[in-house]
């Protein structure tokens, strides 16, 4: 039986890669029915509260060429349109 990941996510630590302090503290993968997303995490303290809490970002893993995402490949064409 194949494992079913949908609306599954993971999280890897990358707090030793880090060379600046606003690089990301924890980076991976999240399915949302059935699409991919990257996810990337930072640990951070509320200057209100002084509580820890985590800020998330989620990019699509293949942005659609109608969001201008991604480099899609071109026909090379020698003939300059004038």
């Amino acid at each position: 039986m194949e494992y079913d990941n949908t609306n599954r996510g993971v999280l890897f630590s990358e707090r030793d890669k880090k060379t600046k302090d606003d690089d990301r503290d924890y980076s991976g993968t999240i399915n949302i029915e059935g699409h991919e997303f990257w996810l990337s995490a930072w640990i951070k303290t509320s200057s209100k509260t002084g509580q820890k809490f985590m800020s998330l970002s989620v990019k699509p893993k293949q942005e659609s060429r109608a969001t201008g995402g991604g480099s899609p490949k071109r026909d090379m064409d020698d003939e300059i349109p004038f």
